[in-house]
This record gives structure tokens, sequence and C-alpha cells, in this order.
């Protein structure tokens, strides 16, 4: 990511950052050349979107089909009633552009797909994935490790959830590949086993958590500072308001980054099945 020069009204915007000594100027800057891709502009891309806007990420590219509905706004902060039924992406683009002027957004209206993924992908440097259903979960991994994208994810549940950090592409300090989400999951769950947030309900403040959670992730990677999430699971439990950590290493038995990888590009993606993207 090539550093790009703060503007004054920059500078007077960002100066809580600029005082912190692992940000700075230069990793303002930082933050003002990198483009993120954030799938799904729902519940968790809601506060992930604003942070990332509010901390001066350059471009921000955001993707979703859906248009905004009123059993969407109780967590969906990124949206509002006026906006019921006008395209999340137009939504959304509309409240970062009131948040911060300066930053770029870049609206996909479109499913992301095995046709488009790589593509689109291909032109961001990190991926926020704040998708809820496993197709496009699984796509989205598998296109971030074919173009060699780190990809921030987190996923959420009633009044739980979690988010990691994968780059299977790169090597932790062990000299091993990091684990992706294949190693995690090696196979989505047979079709209707596993609820989703319109069926079970989802508590939408502890859903702003994990999106917040998977913000700061992606500030981390593009500053370079701190211990990323690469290789460990964080786990929030709103109800007894405890954080767990869980080790993930990588499977070389998994059928995308092991020995004898399987998946060689996005044609097992292919079909009526894959491309959606809900969003909790």
């Amino acid at each position: 990511m090539q550093r790009m020069a703060l503007t004054p009204d920059e500078i007077e915007r960002y100066k809580r950052h600029l005082v912190l000594r692992e940000v700075g100027g230069q990793g303002q800057q930082k933050i003002k050349a990198a483009r993120v891709l954030v799938v799904g502009a729902g519940g968790l891309g809601s506060p992930l979107l604003m942070y990332l806007a509010a901390a001066g990420v350059g471009t921000i590219g955001i993707v979703d089909d859906d248009r905004v509905s009123l059993d969407n706004l109780q967590r969906q902060i990124v949206h509002d009633t006026p906006h019921i039924g006008v395209a999340k992406v137009a939504s959304a683009r509309e409240t970062l552009a009131r948040l911060n002027p300066q930053v770029e957004i870049e609206m996909h209206d479109r499913r992301i797909d095995a046709k488009n993924a790589l593509g689109m992908i291909g032109r961001y440097d990190i991926v926020a994935d704040g998708s809820d259903n496993f197709a496009t979960r699984y796509l989205v991994s598998d296109a971030c490790y074919i173009a060699k994208r780190t990809l921030v994810f987190a996923a959420v549940g009633p009044f739980d959830g979690y988010v990691t950090t994968f780059k299977p592409h790169a090597t932790g300090p062990d000299g091993q590949p990091y684990p992706s989400y294949r190693c995690l999951f090696p196979e989505p769950p047979p079709p209707g086993t596993v609820a989703n947030c319109a069926e079970v309900g989802v508590l939408g403040a502890a859903v702003g958590v994990i999106g917040t959670l998977q913000a700061t992730e992606v500030l981390k990677e593009i500053l370079g500072v701190g211990e990323g999430l690469a290789g460990r699971l964080v786990l929030y439990d709103a109800r007894s308001a405890r954080f767990n950590e869980i080790k993930i290493t990588w499977d070389p038995a998994n059928p995308l980054s092991g020995r004898a990888p399987t998946i060689q590009d996005l044609s097992i993606h292919a079909g009526p099945q894959h491309g959606a993207v809900c969003v909790a």
C-alpha cells in the first residue's frame, strides 16, 4: 500500500490517531492508501463500515445486492428508516459520506459469485466478510486464498459471535502456513441444519460488538501493529460478558491450502445455490 499525504483537514480529523505512537502520520497515510472490500452491509457490515470510514480508509468497497427493510434496523445501524426499500450499498454510501466525505465508496450492487469474485477481490488489499450463509463464506474464503488477500472474518449467533483473520497464503512464525476457513470448517454443514438469525433471532448490540472487533482487526492489518488474529479465533458471549480464545492450526489435509489441494479454482462454487450475500 502506497502512502498518501494528508491534507490539513485530514490532519485535524485524525489527530487522535496522529498522536498514537502505533499510528502517527505514517500509519494514517497507510490507512488513507488502503483499499478494503466489505462483503455485506448488514449487522456486521454496519459498524465495520462506519469505523473504517471514520478511521479514514481511503477506498471502501461494499458488495451487497439486498434492499433495506424495516426488520434490518434493529441492528443494521448504517441504514435508517427513510432508506427502507433502498439498495443497501446506496444507503450505506450516503451514511458514510455524511460521516467522512473524504473516503471513496465503491458500490457493488450485485451478488458475489464464482464469476466475479476474483476480479472484485483482486482490486482490494483486505477483505472483511460479514455474510451469514455458508455458500458466501466458502466462496469468499477460497477466492481470498487464490487471490492472496487477507480475510478478516466474523460470524454471529443470537447472543454470541466470533472473529478471526485468515491469511493462508502467508506462513506463521513456526514456518507452517496460517490456517484457512477450511481448516476450521472443512465442509459446510448439510442444508437446513444451522438456523439463521431470521429464524432464531439476534441481539443487535451483540452483533455490533463483533463488527467493531472486525473493524479493529482490519485496521491492525493495515497498520501492521499488535498481534493479529491469524491462527486465533476470539469468541464473545454476551450473556456472560466473556471473551475466550481458541487456537487454530493449519490442516495439511484441507482441500484448499493443504499439501494435496483439490480446489484449484472457483468452479465448485458455480451453480444456483452459490453467490448470495445474506447478512446478519
